[in-house]
């Protein structure tokens, strides 16, 4: 029997879970090319070694990530969401709070 460890459920029999796809960038979908999102979408990369994979405890629905090697397919660890996307989000929320907003800036003609 082989097992998964969801970090929010622990160790559990791999018949309960779904696999999700692999890890990826999102292009802006306003601004990306039909060739973009389609890579997007239905491409995944096929090199052999260490990748980062969505799966979901189906019982509970909890979404999480596993690095996997895929040529042996050791699971090297699974974590939560939030430990990857957090720190993105942040980053990108203190260079965001860095420039000036279009709207603070008065119109043109008024003092």
């Amino acid at each position: 029997m082989k097992i998964l460890i969801c970090p929010l459920n622990g160790p559990r029999n791999i018949s309960e879970f779904t696999y999700g796809g692999q890890v990826k960038t999102m292009p802006d979908p306003r601004e990306a090319t039909d060739r973009e999102w389609a890579q997007y979408v239905f491409y995944e990369d096929s090199h052999i070694g260490v990748v980062q994979e969505w799966w979901m405890h189906t019982a509970s629905s909890y979404w999480f990530i596993a690095e996997r090697h895929n040529q042996t397919d050791e699971v090297l660890r699974t974590y939560d969401p939030a430990e990857r996307f957090d720190k993105q989000f942040t980053r990108v929320s203190e260079e965001t709070a860095s420039r000036p907003h279009q709207d603070s800036q008065p119109p043109e003609g008024n003092p």
